[in-house]
């Protein structure tokens, strides 16, 4: 049995287990969406009101260090069953999920957040489960379990840049000539920047990788970059995002009263899938909302204008 199979039979089973799981799923039907059009592209707002714990999760240091990690199996329900892949990831379904199909992909040691190192396990993934769309959160911009390496993973066609991306690459793609077998675009939408990768071969797109990861490294004084990543495989070949942050959360995040908007955006936004998980802030969002969040979070326009030129 595919991987892919074994992970649809898996999450039938815990639909079937897990009350809390399947009352969270049953809960995606009442979710609301609406569409905002920009030039080329689109910005999707879900209001889900179960994505509150992880929308509003504290990640701070003392935080993370006084709770139990919810993805060592040590800690999880016994309910909460898991498909291996390989030795070192575990397929569990995602209790709060955003997709119709939500997994998480943790590994079997208590370790870091990273992806330096893991890289090609992230996108042989999506290879090996190619009705989803695999996503990476650094800990510092959209990992709720900074402490402990995990992937996601959602089904396809649900992140609107997926749908988009033919007319995103026309109209603001430029192609970055690194080498003939990866295809390297660079992107600046006027909402988000990023780099896209594309190609059959694993190991090449992680030499491309690691010069963003060390970028972005620098940027961070050292510490963990700040990167959120989308992987999916299709027509033969890897096609990875990579969203190099600003910063973390908007200003609107911390505010008070009517200014404040919940939402801290991750891999999931970067997609143009917007998560509130309060309803006042699905009402009240403007596009002018968005494009000034995307503004803030994104990488600045001149550290993009370097990267571009650390890979050409």
């Amino acid at each position: 049995m595919s991987y892919q199979n074994k992970a649809t039979k898996l999450y039938e089973d815990q639909l079937k287990d897990w009350s809390l799981f399947a009352d969270n799923r049953e809960g995606l039907n009442n979710a609301k969406l609406k569409t905002f059009d920009f030039d080329g592209f689109s910005i999707n707002i879900q209001f889900n009101p179960k994505r509150i714990t992880s929308s509003a999760a504290k990640v701070d240091s003392k935080t993370i260090k006084e709770r139990k990690c919810f993805l060592c199996s040590a800690n999880r329900p016994e309910v909460q069953t898991e498909v291996m892949w390989g030795e070192n990831y575990e397929i569990l379904v995602n209790p709060f999920p955003i997709f119709r199909q939500h997994f998480t992909i943790s590994n079997v040691a208590h370790t870091n957040q990273q992806i330096e190192t893991e890289f090609v396990n992230f996108i042989s993934l999506s290879k090996d489960l190619p009705e989803t769309v695999m996503f990476y959160n650094a800990p510092k911009c959209g990992a709720s379990a900074p402490d402990h390496l995990h992937f996601q993973a959602g089904n396809l066609d649900f992140l609107p840049i997926e749908q988009d991306w033919k007319s995103i690459k026309s109209k603001y793609g430029k192609d970055i000539k690194v080498n003939d077998t990866v295809e390297v675009t660079a992107v600046d939408d006027t909402l988000r920047r990023y780099i896209v990768l594309e190609s059959d071969n694993a190991e090449a797109m992680n030499d491309v990788f690691q010069k963003i990861h060390k970028f972005g490294e620098e940027l961070e004084n050292g510490e963990a970059p700040m990167l959120n990543l989308l992987s999916y495989y299709v027509d033969g070949k890897y096609r990875v995002f990579v969203f190099v942050r600003g910063i973390h959360r908007p200003w609107q995040f911390f505010e008070e009263g009517e200014d404040n908007i919940l939402l801290s955006p991750a891999s999931v936004d970067m997609g143009g899938a917007m998560i509130t998980p309060l309803e006042k802030d699905y009402d009240k969002i403007t596009k002018e909302d968005i494009a000034d969040i995307f503004k803030q979070i994104s990488i600045s326009k001149e550290n993009f204008e370097k990267l571009v030129e650390v890979l050409a």
